[in-house]
């Protein structure tokens, strides 16, 4: 047997035994969906990092930022670290879970439902969430099966299916315990493999310096504060990744978990340190494509002048990495995708059992049977998204950035201003959800670019849901003072 598939069948053995470990201690729904709500810093570190970076991000965003972007693209990495991460930890997350507490609310819908009195609004964040996590997750698994057909020279398919039948088999039978302790061990492998690749890259370029010649000499604007593509586009790209896990229910979620205040004061820097290298040497990868690949080197990474922007990565990861290192490598992206994969599927299973089967449809349902039937819809999220995955229906950066700004679209205004400003209405929140959400698809159909689609819709969500609080406080205040006149 090819050493490689029994380090990667060891690999998998493990994780299915804490899967099989955290079947025995997930009795109840909490225990499945929040750990009991006991889970401390470093596990929640680690989990959030995992959960935030994945193989979408090495296989599909560092290459077609870096590829287009050039260093550029750290600029990313930085929001990310500073924004996504830190600003999160410090300011959003005590208050998430303070409010989470105070409504006894275990899920994003919940806390919509309770905050705003709206069950329309619970139901409409339910639908959202399972939707567009579809594509989200589809795009990981995209990115993965391109590493698995890159590393094994085996079918696409053939990937496809072992990664959609494993993930399954791991989500469904741990819950989140189990996840936030393997994710521990991913994040390890992440920092043993990035660092290793940092190394290697550098090595092989000639050094920091002339890797940058390099990478000049494809194009001196790759090298610049702002890419070739400009400032429009990179600033889409930093504020979509960057501000939307502020109100992503997945990384939300995190926070309903973790044990206390103190923890996420603690966890918050590990955080942002793990952030700040796993993506910081993913858009310096990326970018270092233009150093190491072109049409005479590489052609079948090029259709026509273009590049296959999926296959950069790849392509690069295989072209740096000794070869005794690059199962190392193949780890890293399936242990950063593994805790994606698992997150999306938990959130997204929740919106169906807990959110409308248990709000709506059979709010007696018992414990025990809204956790068997959380474990049942993961395998149905499943099953959809490696449907997606197999249609391929764009490029990795396309999908992702679609399900991302539909979510913060739909998502951010409400959220954010429901945390930390009392005078949020229902009407506002209602509003600016569909209006941010409505901006978003139709900029996106008019092919304005799913970046830009996103990030616009973003700001229309967090402008929109003040401003509409206000004017329809003022009217009803302004009917209510008519009506007493008339009195």
């Amino acid at each position: 047997m090819d050493w490689k598939i029994g380090i990667l069948l060891a690999y998998c053995s493990v994780i299915i035994a804490v899967g099989l470990f955290g079947y025995k201690k997930a009795r109840s729904f909490s225990d499945f969906f929040l750990g009991g709500g006991g889970v401390g810093a470093i596990m929640t570190a680690f989990s959030y990092g995992t959960a935030y970076f994945s193989a979408v991000v090495f296989v599909g965003f560092a290459g077609t930022v870096g590829w287009s972007f050039g260093y550029s693209g750290l600029w990313i990495a930085a929001g990310n670290a500073f924004i996504g991460v830190l600003l999160v930890w410090l300011v959003v997350g005590p208050r998430i879970r303070k409010v989470a507490s105070e409504y006894g609310v275990a899920t994003m819908p919940e806390l919509f439902e309770k905050r705003y009195q709206s069950s329309f609004l619970k139901l409409f964040s339910s639908i959202c969430i399972f939707v567009f996590f579809i594509p989200y997750s589809a795009a990981v698994f995209i990115g993965l099966s391109y590493l698995f057909t890159a590393t094994f020279d085996i079918p696409y398919g053939h990937a496809l299916a072992f990664m959609g039948t494993f993930t399954a088999a791991y989500v469904v039978l741990g819950g989140y315990r189990s996840m936030a302790l393997i994710d521990v061990f991913f994040g390890m492998i992440m920092v043993i493999a990035v660092s290793t690749l940092l190394w290697s890259t550098v090595a092989l370029g000639g050094g920091l310096a002339s890797l940058t010649d390099s990478v000049a000499a494809a194009d001196p604007g790759l090298v610049s504060v702002v890419g070739p593509p400009g400032l429009w586009p990179l600033f889409s790209l930093v504020f979509l990744t960057s501000v939307a896990p502020v109100a992503m229910p997945q990384l939300v979620q995190k926070f309903y978990a973790i044990r206390d205040a103190r923890a996420i004061r603690i966890g918050s820097w590990g955080s942002t340190v793990f952030a700040l290298l796993v993506c910081g040497v993913a858009y310096f990868l990326g970018a270092s494509t233009r150093a190491f690949i072109s049409q005479e080197k590489t052609p079948h990474v090029f259709d026509g002048d273009a590049p296959i922007f999926d296959a950069l990565m790849p392509e690069l990861l295989l072209h740096v990495t000794p070869e005794k290192l690059t199962i190392l490598i193949l780890l890293l992206i399936l242990s950063a995708s593994m805790s994606t994969l698992a997150a999306l599927v938990l959130i997204s299973s929740s919106s169906v059992a807990k959110d409308v089967y248990a709000g709506f449809i059979n709010p007696k349902v018992s414990d025990q049977a809204l956790t068997r039937l959380m474990r049942i819809a993961s395998a149905g999220f499943i099953l959809l998204s490696v449907v997606l995955a197999w249609a391929r229906p764009g490029t990795i950066v396309a999908i992702l950035a679609v399900s991302w700004g539909a979510i913060g679209s739909a998502f951010l205004g409400p959220f954010v201003w429901g945390l930390f400003w009392r005078r949020a209405t229902r009407v506002g929140a209602i509003s600016s959800s569909i209006l941010a959400l409505s901006v978003c698809l139709t900029m996106y159909v008019l092919g304005a670019g799913s970046p830009a689609a996103g990030t616009v819709g973003m700001i229309v969500s967090l402008a929109s849901c003040p401003l509409i609080s206000i004017l329809f406080r003022r009217r009803s205040s302004s009917a209510e003072e008519n009506s007493q006149r008339a009195a």
